[in-house]
């Protein structure tokens, strides 16, 4: 496992792990990703939250899936707002709901409403994806393993109450080069991006976790990702969650 961790921590394109590894499972994925966050939290990097992905249906059903992943986050994945997103391999962005915790948030057993009581604030945010796997082609357990084709996160500016927005409701627009290329509201996560957090609540329990407090959980894309090309502008704008613009290197 500390093999293929490392391999997928190189930032080398490769050939999928299911081509050398057909057996491979999602369970077995994990503990690579488990193995990969041991390596990064070794050479100083700290966890701040977890993302999910595949929430909306229609990823679920191109994939062949009936529930989304998860996968970790730390400090050296935060990309400020402002800064060019670096040279990646394929890079992708999607338009997010983020929520930062006030308490933890523990499985199982937590619903949307006992999830969204540890809420402290939320954010409306951009997730960087990159595949390692050449050619875009993976199974499910590559896309675990690879942490979720984790790359960057912005957290927008600006942090509301959760009690004043109906996120169901909450509008994100994606804007490439100044062309609106897709938009999408909270309900495209799984219904409400609530029912996203009480799923990583419980998942991560049944592997005896937590959500922390101080943490940040995004909760999926919301529309399909867009390509960050050199030179390219990518915003996304959200109706109550302000707007984040990001700049391809």
């Amino acid at each position: 496992m500390r093999e293929a961790a490392e391999a997928l921590l190189s930032g080398e394109e490769r050939e999928p792990l299911t081509d050398a590894w057909p057996a491979l499972d999602v369970e077995t994925a994990y503990a690579i990703q488990d193995e990969a966050l041991r390596l990064r939290r070794e050479r100083g990097e700290t966890l701040i939250g977890v993302k999910l992905g595949l929430t909306s249906r229609a990823k679920q059903r191109r994939m062949g899936i009936d529930s989304p992943l998860l996968a970790w986050l730390t400090d050296a994945m935060v990309l400020p707002v402002g800064v060019p997103v670096p040279p990646l391999i394929h890079p992708r962005a999607e338009p997010e709901i983020v929520f930062v915790l006030g308490q933890r948030l523990s499985g199982p057993g937590v619903t949307a409403a006992t999830a969204m009581a540890a809420v402290d604030r939320v954010h409306g945010g951009v997730e960087i994806i990159d595949s390692r796997y050449r050619d875009y082609r993976f199974e499910l357990p590559d896309v675990v393993a690879d942490n979720g084709s984790s790359a960057y996160v912005t957290l927008g500016p600006v942090g509301a109450e959760p009690s004043s927005l109906d996120l169901s409701l909450e509008a994100a627009l994606l804007e490439v080069d100044g062309a609106i290329v897709d938009t999408a509201t909270g309900a495209a996560v799984l219904g409400h991006p609530a029912e996203a957090l009480a799923l990583a609540a419980n998942a991560l329990g049944a592997r005896g976790l937590a959500l922390e407090p101080g943490w940040l959980v995004f909760t999926g894309g919301m529309t399909d990702a867009v390509d960050v090309r050199p030179g390219s502008r990518v915003a996304a704008h959200f109706s109550h969650l302000g707007s984040i613009t990001l700049a391809g290197a």
